[in-house]
């Protein structure tokens, strides 16, 4: 199976403008990002996509593969599905993973588990783990994901779900697994250059989830389990608690 793993990274930002630039321990979060990407033995090839001159000089620094990418594009996946195109799309590449650019642990062993995942039939597959903690349980910024009993993704959303009824929401935990969305994408070619070109679904609108889209439009999302904890730098201050867990290694 061939594999290209695509690191979507944009300059502009509205929480946190140059961030994949931020140096953490002396290495940018997209140098460490890639790097890290390198590291999957399931990846034929590793991209940071961008559409900042500045982004792709440094990639271009450091040794990185690194492509120029429209700079009209709304999502992470719409950039990846270019950089597929340019790849040569389904005919180089069963599969592309959609890696976030603002993770700069990302472990090769969670790439590696996604893609030993894939199957040729599996349209979308993402991750997920177990949420033990009653902050992230109640938090708007962690996205849940609610699975069928064939590991699908039925729904996502920022809300708590499901609903436990007749519990104190301090005891759901004790009687309901609850899952949190890692932000990392596999897409079949195919799949990847149908769903950049369908309208945007109110139920995305709505949630601000893109992924709503596809569930929306009947594609069919596998989600692995992992115990992988992500650590994205969404904010300057996400980027102070990175750098402490950094330090503290």
């Amino acid at each position: 199976m061939k594999i290209i793993g695509i690191i979507p990274a944009r300059f502009e930002s509205t929480r946190f403008p140059g961030k994949p630039l931020v140096e953490i321990g002396g290495k940018t979060i997209i140098q460490r990002v890639y790097e890290q990407c390198s590291q999957a033995k399931s990846l034929k090839k590793v991209v940071v996509a961008t559409d900042d001159q500045r982004i792709y000089d440094h990639v271009v620094s450091f040794g990185g593969e690194v492509t120029m990418t429209d700079t009209s594009h709304p999502s992470g996946t719409d950039r990846c599905a270019e950089v597929l195109k340019l790849y040569g799309g389904e005919t180089e590449f069963d599969y592309a993973i959609n890696i976030q650019g603002d993770e700069p642990f990302i472990q090769p062993d969670v790439i590696d588990a996604l893609s030993n995942f894939l199957d040729f039939k599996t349209e979308i597959a993402t991750s997920a783990k177990k949420i033990t903690d009653i902050e992230e349980l109640t938090n708007p910024n962690v996205v849940k994901v609610v699975l069928t009993m064939r590991r699908q993704a039925l729904y996502f959303s920022r809300q708590t779900i499901p609903y436990v009824r007749g519990k104190e929401l301090e005891e759901w935990m004790n009687f309901c697994d609850f899952f949190k969305h890692i932000g990392i994408y596999a897409f079949r070619s195919d799949v990847l250059e149908q769903i950049v070109k369908i309208p945007v679904s109110p139920l995305e609108n709505t949630e601000k989830l893109e992924q709503l889209r596809w569930l929306g439009y009947g594609y069919k999302i596998q989600v692995k389990e992992t115990e992988y904890e992500s650590f994205g730098v969404d904010t300057p201050e996400d980027l102070i608690k990175i750098k402490a867990l950094f330090d503290n290694k």
